[in-house]
């Protein structure tokens, strides 16, 4: 008999191993490294890069900032003083920060007194 290797039967439980199982890395809990791995800072050219886009937002205009070299926790805080700064909301998902309305001025400033190199891009 074969096992298949898809989500359904994946393995949650041993007892050689000694307890539960990551879904993910099949390791023990005790030996998973699937948070450090998402925790990871990601690679970037150190340029942050601040654009104005409308696209899949029915016509709302965000401003998007990306390319920040920060983990999650602190791309959260520094997306929480942009939206602040601002006076408007917004959100961090995927490594980029989104601020509602077109504020790249702003954005600019507050990221280059910060001491960021920062390029607007886009149109």
């Amino acid at each position: 008999m074969t096992m298949k290797s898809n989500q359904s039967t994946a393995l949650v439980y041993s007892t050689e191993a000694g307890g539960r199982m990551c879904p993910e890395c099949r390791a023990p809990i005790a030996q998973c490294r699937c948070k450090e791995l998402r925790a990871r800072i990601p690679a970037t050219d150190g340029i942050v890069r601040v654009s104005h886009e409308t696209k899949g937002r029915k016509g709302k205009g965000v401003t998007v900032i990306k390319g920040l070299a920060l983990d999650a926790a602190a791309l959260a805080a520094v997306g929480k003083q942009l939206k602040t700064a601002c006076g408007t909301g917004g959100t961090v998902k995927d490594g980029t920060i989104e601020i509602q309305g077109d504020h790249r001025e702003l954005v600019i400033a507050a990221l280059t007194k910060r001491g960021h190199v920062v390029k607007r891009a886009g149109g």
